[in-house]
């Protein structure tokens, strides 16, 4: 779990003195003994894993700024430190226009090295953090945008994609922590409403008493403290979707009002004379059995009929243990550079230990435990005795 770096220099003694000092970092090294050979490489199967290019400016078969040239508009994001024996200011320059992150003059000391490539990684990682966080912020994350490898996810994926090309209602299901929110939020991003308001309720959350003016809103004066006019929910969604979270937590007499405003569309203010058109995709999410409680008629059964047009089952973290190494991973570079630290992956008896662990807290539970476990972390990798 190691992130790769990539090393291209035509001096195979420089190549091996720059692996040496980045191994004992405990990163992963692969070679490159020209420009073209590391062009190759990065276009081929493997690519995708370099995290980083440490490129040599002067190389017989091809210069590092042409290698810059034709990288950059392939793997934009890829991070490049140049190496060079000439320190002038005209090269570097040169090297940054091209595309470079970083400049080192040879000979570099391994902690300078090290220094320059943790905080490129760090740079990169927290640059990624931003786009997703600005992706949801925008109402556009997609499927792209989640961490899964799992056939089980794929599926889940297919799914959701399938979903978002209607407005048809989707019913989310899984357990605690498993990521129906994420989901949901995808299937809004790849539809015809992405850019538009996704709106959150927590049906489990909500004061029995506000619960009618949270959802439909109020008129000023409805009631005894309504001294403003209130848009509820819906209205704040109109246009985008409206994410139920919890749905089978809503009480029975509000399961009624919530079954008319899906049916015709619309919502009744308290207090207003009039009702008021809603345009809103409905996405709902449960972890309790909602066709059992239909039958135990603790739940409306029209209104399950109604919310379970197209179900989504998102199975639990254990049962797709093919998600675990990917996202703890995730976890690990993002909370490394969050808090600073030089950590780079799990030992092989760490990786066994996730990997066996059933997570019944699903994967809010293993970002908890990778936060707790880099905190508590003090060399290049996080061992057994991280974790609790």
């Amino acid at each position: 779990m190691a992130q790769t770096i990539l090393v291209v220099d035509d001096d195979p003694v420089q190549r091996r003195l720059l692996e040496t000092a980045i191994t004992r970092s405990g990163m992963t090294v692969v070679t490159a003994p020209g420009g073209q050979p590391a062009l190759d490489l990065l276009s081929g199967p493997k690519g995708d894993q370099i995290s980083l290019m440490l490129l040599d400016l002067v190389m017989p078969d091809m210069t590092g700024i042409e290698v810059l040239a034709k990288l950059r508009p392939a793997m934009p994001e890829l991070p490049v430190i140049v190496l060079t024996a000439k320190g002038g200011i005209d090269s570097a320059v040169e090297a940054m226009r091209a595309g470079a992150n970083d400049f080192l003059v040879k000979p570099a000391s391994p902690e300078r090295i090290s220094v320059s490539i943790r905080n490129q990684l760090k740079i990169g990682t927290l640059s990624g953090e931003v786009k997703v966080l600005k992706k949801k912020s925008s109402n556009t994350l997609t499927f792209d945008d989640l961490v899964a490898n799992s056939q089980e996810m794929k599926q889940v994926f297919r799914l959701g994609a399938r979903a978002a090309q209607s407005d048809i209602p989707v019913l989310i299901e899984g357990e605690s922590g498993a990521g129906k929110e994420l989901i949901a939020r995808a299937i809004q991003g790849t539809s015809a409403r992405a850019g538009k308001p996704f709106v959150t309720v927590n049906c489990g959350a909500i004061p029995e008493n506000l619960i009618e003016s949270i959802l439909f809103g109020h008129e000023k004066g409805s009631f005894t403290g309504a001294s403003d006019k209130h848009l509820g929910k819906f209205q704040e969604a109109d246009g985008g979707t409206l994410f139920l979270d919890e749905i089978g937590e809503l009480r029975l007499d509000m399961q009624v009002k919530l079954l008319r405003a899906l049916q015709e569309g619309e919502v009744d203010p308290v207090g207003s004379k009039r009702p008021v058109k809603v345009n809103v995709r409905i996405i709902a999410a449960t972890n309790r059995d909602l066709g059992a409680m239909a039958q135990a008629n603790t739940f409306r059964e029209d209104l399950y009929y109604r919310l379970n047009v197209f179900p989504v089952m998102v199975p639990p973290l254990r049962d797709r243990p093919g998600d675990i190494a990917p996202l703890a991973r995730f976890f690990i570079e993002r909370f490394a550079a969050e808090e600073n630290k030089p950590v780079a992956g799990l030992t092989p008896q760490a990786s066994q230990l996730i990997e066996r662990f059933a997570w019944p807290g699903n994967v809010r539970q293993l970002e908890n435990t990778i936060f707790r476990a880099v905190v508590l972390c003090d060399g290049a990798s996080l061992d057994v005795c991280d974790f609790p």
